[in-house]
C-alpha cells in the first residue's frame, strides 16, 4: 500500500511525546511491580540473554518449547514472545500450539519473524503465524518487507534496508491483521496502522550482541502483560524506550560488545523511571485512513 493512499500529515504538536514518555515510565514501574510471567518460545541461540534480560528488568521468563504444554503455558502467561530463530519441528508444532493458546486464553503475544523472506520453512511459518493476528509483530526492515510479501528478505539475521522503506509494509501489515508493528533501526518505526511513533534511542552496539533484537521482544511481552487499559501502541513503544535508554545508560560503562552485554543487564536492573522519562527521544504523527 502505498504512500499516496494513505497520505501522512503533519506532526501532531500536541504534547503526545511526553505523554508516551510518561506511559514509559510508569510501565516500567508495573513491570517491576508486578513481575509479568513471560513465555518466550524462542530461538537456541538466544535463551540465555533472554531470561537474564527479563530478570534483569523484573518479569520472570519461562522457555517452554515441548508440544504438549506450550499452550497451556500461554495460557497461564502474562505475555508470549514467538520467536522464528531456529525453528525445529518440535518448535515449530510448539509455537502454533503456544500462538493458539494464548489467543483463547486472552494472553497478548508478540511474532518475531526472524530472517524470514530467502529461508522457505520459516517463511511459510511467518505467514501462519502472523494470520493467527498476534498482537504485535517487531522484527528489522528486511523481515517487515519480507512478511508483507513485498520484499526477499536481508542478508541471514540482518537487516537490507531501512525502518523508513518498510513504512508503507508495516502500515499495511498493521491495517490487515490489527496488530502493532515495530520496525527496528537506527530510529525504532512502530506503528497501529492509524499512527507511527518514532523511537531514536538506543545503540549500534545492541546489533553486535547476540540476542540484542530477540531479547526486545519479550521485553514487549512483558510489557504488553501489564499495559492495563492502554493501547498496544502505548505498551509497544514504552517497551522500546525503556530498552534503549537502558542500552544508553550501559554505555557509560562499557568499552566493547562484551562489556556492554554485562553493563546492558545492570542498566536494565538500575534505570529509574525518571531516566526513563526524561532521556526518551520520541516523534509522533498520526496517518491518515
Amino acid at each position: 500500500m502505498s504512500d499516496s493512499q494513505h497520505p501522512v500529515r503533519p506532526a501532531d504538536p500536541s504534547p503526545v511525546p511526553v505523554e508516551l514518555a510518561e506511559t514509559a515510565a510508569v510501565m516500567l514501574s508495573e513491570v517491576r511491580d508486578r513481575s509479568p510471567l513471560v513465555h518466550s518460545v524462542t530461538n537456541n541461540v538466544v535463551t540465555g540473554f533472554t531470561a537474564n534480560v527479563l530478570l534483569a528488568l523484573g518479569a520472570a521468563p519461562a522457555m517452554v518449547d515441548i508440544v504438549g504444554e506450550a499452550g497451556l503455558f500461554a495460557g497461564a502467561a502474562d505475555g508470549l514472545l514467538v520467536n522464528l530463530g531456529t525453528p525445529a519441528v518440535e518448535q515449530r508444532d510448539a509455537m502454533r500450539e503456544a500462538a493458539a493458546g494464548a489467543n483463547e486464553a486472552g494472553t497478548p503475544w508478540v511474532l518475531d519473524p526472524v530472517a524470514i523472506g530467502v529461508l522457505p520453512i520459516r517463511t511459510a511459518l511467518a505467514a501462519e503465524l502472523v494470520a493467527a493476528r498476534p498482537t504485535a509483530v517487531r522484527g528489522n526492515a528486511s523481515e517487515i518487507l519480507a512478511l508483507a510479501g513485498a520484499g526477499a528478505g536481508g542478508r541471514g539475521v540482518d537487516a537490507s534496508d531501512d525502518a523508513e522503506s518498510a513504512r508503507p509494509a508495516a502500515l499495511e501489515l498493521a491495517r490487515r491483521f490489527g496488530a502493532v508493528i515495530a520496525v527496528s533501526g537506527p530510529e525504532d518505526l512502530i506503528t497501529d496502522g492509524s499512527a507511527v511513533v518514532r523511537v531514536a534511542n538506543g545503540h549500534e552496539l545492541l546489533t553486535r550482541v547476540t540476542g540484542g533484537g530477540c531479547a526486545l521482544g519479550s521485553v514487549i511481552a512483558a510489557f504488553l502483560g501489564v499495559r492495563g487499559d492502554r493501547s498496544v501502541l502505548e505498551a509497544v513503544v514504552s517497551a522500546h524506550v525503556a530498552y534503549e535508554v537502558a542500552a544508553e545508560r550501559a554505555l557509560e560503562f562499557a568499552s566493547g560488545p562484551g562489556t556492554f552485554a554485562a553493563h546492558f543487564l545492570d542498566a536494565l536492573a538500575a534505570v529509574s523511571p525518571d531516566e526513563v522519562r526524561a532521556a526518551a527521544r520520541i516523534r509522533f504523527e498520526e496517518v491518515a485512513a
